[in-house]
């Protein structure tokens, strides 16, 4: 393979996997005003989903005769049969080396994203008659081209690259890639180089940080010109209360989707099978569970579930495990359940094992139904993956949270006890992961897309990222569920916050950044030699010819750096005015942990016109007399503020000896 024309580098294949009625009143999108119809609902953009197929004739992916065809220089192919696209679904592609699959949804997941990032308006929505409504995609009125590369909810990195490739030739404008493989150096991630060819053609790349959360250092998709998306809650929860008979009625709250006795169930007794909630079919036949309540680990439900109700159980109680702290999932549970975040499954086993029980532990259950005005919400999932980045200079990752816990999308199959209460082309379903926030993300970059056409894709990612909101309208810094709601957010598990779409449309200002700066990059801050930087590239790059720069100069609309005590650095970025003409913005800004100091020059932006750039400085200095524990981690922000107007760049800086 060297000596051929055009060889570039050989990186081993590796595997991939994959990582709604409310969410977009949530993210404040109305159909009556504001970026919504503004941008036509995202008429005319398409966008390309890569993950596990699609159902074409899901009542989601219809046309009702009011979409036009896409645009001329839309090229896709649809490979199912006659009448299963349309102006909705354009394009549906699989990809599977040395096979010729359908791209139809062996799992689910790719139904489920690409509704939720561009499905029609599907009325009286529900899982199980769970959050009912309206169920629409962030980008309605926008195109979806389906092209699958993982089978099984898992498939090959060659996979992906060619089916990322497709959706370039073909024309796509946005990148919707709930999927991810392990973190290593962008040279040697083909989903990192797949993208950065997207970007180069000016299609937007939206990329799930990843489910491993909370452990630090876990992102993925972590290159500076993806658009890497953590997941946070909405205020809705489908709520399940249990009820503990120790002499004053302890109220556990949970969550499922299947509440099928409007009464709830009586106190009725517990197994704990093995005393660790092994809820195998093997394990569950040394015990007799007939109709009892039955306390199984977290674990797929479906499996569980289905075992518990094979073995004569009358209701399931899952435990979450304690590294998801608060997080609850409101499954379509194949018997009566209730899945409880890890602070409830502590009191639940203290008093199941508690040892002074007469008669032994009895629980009930109380169905309360789909209610809304959580507190605290947005939180940030605690499964979320967390930064920092291992391999991109220090560049913060993930950028910003969205929509992600309990997420109602379309469904390709059967789901809870009895699948004839859901017809196959109606069936929703609800999920949790940054799969699920990624496609939120992908359909506003849509909307930003049809609203400003000339964005480029960095653009786009930094008026999404500096309009972000990293708190509650009362100040108090934006939670995280792990491990209890109590400390806040850091920015390594929120990026620069919760994304605000209506905001997003309007940022005032961008840092604006090509390729010519992302190679500048590689070849200085991440110090590539020239093949990795060409294999990312995709063509011949000599590093001696490009101007070098540090990760930390990069046009980036965060700030993150390494600062040595005793030493100070000097950080620059270019604002680009994509408001109104005579504009004048001012700094504030909040020091990292105020032992950091800042000085920031100049302190006002003014700008004549649309299209206008000017630079500034940031100066960072610990200082005098702060004592630093080497590695430690401090935040601040950096606000330019025209009136309302707020364009915010959160900082990281990292303290090194």
């Amino acid at each position: 393979m060297e000596d051929k024309q055009g060889f570039l580098l050989a990186i081993p294949d590796e595997p991939v996997h994959h990582q709604t009625t409310y969410t977009p009143s949530f993210l404040g999108l109305h159909p009556e005003s504001g970026p919504w119809p503004g941008a036509g609902f995202g008429e005319g953009v398409v966008i390309a989903v890569i993950d596990t197929g699609i159902l074409p004739t899901h009542a989601s992916f219809a046309d009702d005769g009011t979409m036009p065809p896409p645009s001329p220089r839309w090229h896709g192919r649809c490979d199912f049969g006659v009448g299963e696209c349309n102006n909705k679904l354009v394009g549906a592609m699989a990809f599977q080396s040395g096979t010729n699959p359908s791209p139809i949804d062996d799992s689910g997941h790719g139904t489920h994203t690409a509704s939720t990032t561009a499905g029609s308006p599907v009325s009286n929505a529900s899982v199980l008659g769970q959050a009912v409504g309206v169920a629409t995609g962030i980008a309605p009125r926008a195109h979806i081209a389906m092209y699958k590369v993982l089978f099984g909810g898992s498939g090959r990195m060659t996979d992906v690259i060619a089916g990322i490739d497709q959706a370039i030739a073909d024309g796509a404008d946005v990148l919707s890639m709930s999927l991810g493989s392990s973190p290593r150096e962008l040279y040697q991630n083909g989903l990192i180089t797949a993208s950065f060819a997207a970007m180069s053609q000016g299609i937007f790349p939206s990329a799930a940080a990843a489910n491993s959360g909370p452990n630090l250092g876990s992102v993925t998709n972590d290159a500076p010109w993806m658009l890497t998306v953590a997941a946070s809650t909405t205020d809705r929860r489908i709520k399940v209360a249990l009820i503990l008979d120790d002499g004053v009625d302890t109220a556990i709250d949970g969550e499922s989707a299947y509440q099928p006795h409007a009464a709830g169930i009586p106190f009725t007794p517990v197994v704990y099978p093995n005393g660790d909630g092994d809820c195998s079919t093997s394990a569950l036949a040394r015990f007799n569970v007939s109709g009892k309540v039955v306390v199984c680990s977290a674990s797929d439900v479906v499996t569980i579930g289905t075992n518990v109700k094979n073995a004569g159980g009358a209701a399931m109680v899952i435990l979450g495990p304690v590294i998801w702290g608060l997080f609850t999932s409101a499954d379509a549970n194949m018997l009566p359940a209730v899945y409880l975040n890890s602070l409830g499954a502590e009191v639940l086993l203290g008093y199941v094992k508690s040892g002074n029980l007469s008669d032994g532990a009895k629980v009930a259950f109380w169905f309360r139904g789909t209610q809304f005005g959580e507190p605290k919400s947005p939180s940030i999932a605690a499964f979320s993956s967390r930064g920092p980045s291992g391999y991109n200079g220090g560049i913060l990752k993930p950028d910003v949270a969205g929509p992600g816990v309990n997420i109602l999308g379309a469904w390709p199959n059967p789901i809870g006890p009895d699948p004839s209460t859901n017809p196959p082309h109606r069936r929703f379903n609800l999920l949790s992961g940054t799969s699920m926030s990624t496609p939120h993300l992908a359909g506003i970059a849509a909307i930003l897309k049809k609203l400003h056409p000339e964005w480029s894709a960095a653009a786009v990612k930094s008026a999404i990222v500096t309009t972000a909101y990293p708190a509650y309208p009362t100040g108090a810094p934006m939670a995280d569920q792990y491990p209890d709601d109590g400390p806040s957010a850091s920015n390594f598990a929120k990026g620069a916050g919760h994304v605000d779409p209506t905001k997003a449309a309007e940022p005032g200002l961008v840092y604006d950044a090509g390729v010519e700066d992302y190679v500048g990059y590689m070849c200085g801050g991440l110090g590539y030699t020239d093949e990795q930087v060409s294999a990312v590239v995709q063509s011949k790059v000599s590093c001696s010819t490009v101007k070098r720069i540090s990760a930390e100069q990069l046009n980036y609309p965060s700030i993150s750096l390494t600062l040595a005590v005793g030493s100070e650095k000097v950080v620059w970025r270019t604002a680009t005015n994509v408001g109104e003409a005579n504009s004048v913005y001012t700094v504030r800004y909040v020091e990292p942990g105020y032992v950091v100091g800042m000085e920031v020059s100049p302190r006002r932006l003014k700008f004549s016109k649309p299209g206008e750039k000017k630079s500034f400085s940031v100066r960072f200095s610990l200082k005098t007399g702060v004592a630093s524990t080497a590695r430690e981690v401090v935040e601040g922000e950096l606000v330019w503020v025209k009136g309302e107007l707020t364009v915010r760049s959160p900082i990281v800086v990292t303290l090194t000896s």
